[in-house]
């Protein structure tokens, strides 16, 4: 018997303010990273989908919350998928080295929202969960690593 694909899937957004324009010298480091980081993402276990441009292999073209902020946006099948690629891969060099290249946010700049499995959330619904997370804090309807909530108490709360 195959077992029953999950009802719900994890979406991310990350939002990062660029220190120097991509194609600066002092974040050409960063953009060398791109491919293999990406790569790495998408043959990860539990990896879904990724955001990407019109044309393009990432979404650093995409502009949606600032001509300096690059967005990430992307599904996964669980919480423990989307943490081990993200701490327990090539991935983590890239976060190491985040203050090389980007601003340090004040408010937020990572949400975490269940999706039911199938949606691949856009760009705009990805920006309003990370609004009402830096207004209302974490809730089931848009939280953090650190204070996250369960796809059954997401359901439960809309």
């Amino acid at each position: 018997m195959t077992p029953a694909a999950p009802a719900a899937h994890l979406a991310q957004l990350n939002v990062a303010t660029l220190r120097h324009p991509l194609d600066d010298p002092r974040t050409a480091p960063f953009v060398e990273l791109l491919e293999p980081v990406n790569a790495a993402a998408d043959g990860a276990p539990g990896f879904v989908w990724r955001l990407v441009g019109d044309g393009a292999a990432d979404a650093t073209g995409l502009r949606p919350a600032g001509e300096d902020v690059i967005v990430n946006l992307s599904v996964w099948e669980t919480q423990e998928a989307l943490w081990d690629f993200a701490y327990r891969s090539g991935h983590l060099e890239a976060m190491r080295r985040r203050r090389e290249w980007f601003a340090r946010h004040v408010e937020a700049h990572l949400v975490l929202w269940w999706v039911p499995a199938g949606h691949l959330p856009t760009v705009d619904e990805a920006l309003e969960r990370l609004a009402h997370l830096r207004a209302h804090g974490p809730s089931p309807r848009a939280f953090t690593f650190t204070s996250s909530y369960g796809a059954a108490e997401a359901a439960a709360s809309l």
